[in-house]
């Protein structure tokens, strides 16, 4: 498909036409550094990773499933026997609830919602069973107190505890068959890896292997050290490198912890790795299984028994990745279908303004540093594009077109970043603006400008975000420009909510009619 032909445009012809016409635009290689790592960590890397499933969201569901499981084996008991013979009473669809809603809470008592315990079948069975049975003559007992229970059929209560019972049992069977299917595929595993590999290393290997059920995945151990106390091995954990090649290996499989096996006592150590660490989006805490100081129990969180203290948590995950992910979905595909006609004239205007394909598309960085394929409006010339950004666009750029003057001030020509929102999903509506793998200031890159850098890219870039509605977007031809767009974006990742992203939405038109003045 040849898309310097300009045709009707829909969403998925626009797609089709991002896809081939930017094609030749990015043809130009770019730079990548990356650090060698050890034939050790190579072999980790290299293995096929499963994305990952929240157990938090997992019985959550759960918790949901049985509430509606549950009301509706008990509404329709009583629409199939009750209500042809009595009529319909309100008091039956509110016991029903009551029950689902008891039922449910006496289950979290029971502690019946762990994903380890969805594994097995005879204890999660048996606590369900008594919990059930729990319910049922809690409810029996308050309808004889209260004088109401010869309102209620007695061939309804033994049918909705019976059916109901059937069919906890059949969704338990199921959800362990799941359960089960996606611990094998390594789903539910925490990967992590240890830092240290000494005594103290090996300890933590052998309490966190030595536990039942444990979700705790140990990929390797990093250290700095090369001396005697440097173990090639813990509890049969490999040594992968050192702590400076920990960054890279993260960047290159799924990592979702990382647990130092340092004592409190090594706080310069700690620090100092801390600063390299924190800008990757993983889960970061302290072990304190060896540690003699002894703090308030509520101080600790656990791995199975093994105490830990938090460090640093990754941001925007469990529900909140949810309802990120819903958000981006549900309003991108409002965005998009609203923006359609407005994209078809942008389309036209670049068409016939300048030889060349409509689309543009370029190398950026995404989430976790993940090189992206990020689509736009092409504003320059064809033949002077540059897919690298190795040269900044300045005022008054000679490569810029007349119309791609117009949809850079106005930022029209990001509209086709909406395709990556709805259909690749590598961008959100709302984050930290993706920044080109060579973007530079002057002769250095970003990352070499500004310290801690790449920790705005612990969650997925956006079209649009809380720096460049403060006015931080354009041009960026000094440090402070590029400091206070990671200032900004590290504000947003430490307060996001869904209502930030929201307004943040609402007030993106209005910034770029009143905050433009770097954007060339």
């Amino acid at each position: 498909m040849d898309v310097d032909a300009v045709e009707p445009l829909n969403a998925r012809s626009m797609l089709d036409a991002a896809t081939s016409a930017a094609a030749k635009a990015a043809e130009q290689p770019f730079v990548e550094r990356r650090r060698r790592l050890t034939p050790a960590a190579l072999e980790v890397v290299n293995q096929k990773v499963a994305r990952a499933y929240s157990p938090i969201v997992i019985t959550g569901i759960a918790r949901a499933v049985d509430f509606v499981l549950l009301s509706a084996v008990g509404i329709a008991v009583y629409l199939g026997y009750v209500m042809p013979l009595a009529g319909f009473s309100w008091l039956y669809p509110i016991e029903i609830v009551a029950v689902a809603v008891a039922a449910v809470v006496c289950f979290q008592a029971a502690d019946i919602y762990q994903v380890q315990l969805f594994r097995g079948q005879l204890r999660q069975m048996t606590r369900m069973i008594s919990s059930w049975s729990f319910v049922f003559l809690m409810f029996i007992g308050i309808s004889f107190f209260a004088k109401f229970g010869s309102e209620i059929s007695r061939l309804w209560l033994a049918a909705f505890y019976f059916l109901g019972l059937a069919a906890l049992v059949a969704e338990r069977l199921v959800l362990r068959s799941l359960v089960r299917s996606w611990a094998r595929q390594g789903r539910l595993d925490r990967r992590t890896i240890i830092v240290g590999s000494d005594h103290n290393g090996e300890q933590l290997v052998e309490a966190l292997k030595a536990q039942e059920d444990s979700d705790i995945h140990v990929l390797g151990v990093f250290d700095d050290r090369n001396d005697s106390r440097a173990l090639d091995t813990c509890a049969g954990a490999r040594k992968l490198g050192k702590v400076d090649d920990m960054v890279e290996f993260a960047r290159r499989t799924r990592v979702d912890l990382v647990l130092f096996a340092l004592p409190i006592s090594a706080e310069t150590r700690i620090l100092e790795m801390l600063k390299k660490l924190w800008v990757l989006p993983v889960d970061i805490r302290l072990s304190a299984h060896t540690n003699k100081l002894r703090f308030r129990p509520r101080s600790y969180s656990y791995l199975g028994k093994v105490p830990t203290l938090d460090v640093f948590e990754a941001p925007i995950t469990d529900w909140d990745l949810v309802m990120k992910w819903l958000f981006d979905r549900v309003v991108g595909s409002l965005a998009l279908l609203a923006a359609l006609p407005v994209m078809a004239l942008v389309a036209v205007a670049v068409k016939l303004d300048s030889p060349g394909p409509v689309l543009f598309r370029q190398k950026r960085f995404g989430f976790n540093n993940e090189r992206i394929d990020v689509y736009k409006f092409r504003s320059m010339y064809h033949h002077q594009a540059d897919p690298t950004a190795s040269k900044v666009v300045t005022k008054n750029d000679p490569r810029v077109t007349r119309v791609g003057r117009f949809i850079r001030k106005t930022s029209l020509d990001e509209l086709p970043q909406l395709f990556n929102v709805v259909f690749a999903g590598n961008l959100s509506l709302v984050g930290p603006r993706p920044h080109a793998v060579q973007g530079k200031l002057q002769s250095r890159l970003f990352d070499e400008a500004v310290d801690g850098y790449f920790a705005r890219h612990r969650v997925k870039p956006g079209i649009t975000g809380w720096a460049q509605i403060n006015g931080w977007r354009g041009e960026i031809d000094n440090e402070e420009k590029i400091q206070k767009r990671v200032e900004f974006d590290l504000y947003y990742i430490e307060n996001w909510s869904v209502l930030f992203d929201l307004v943040i939405l609402l007030k993106t038109p209005l910034s770029l009619l009143t905050k433009n003045e770097n954007a060339y």
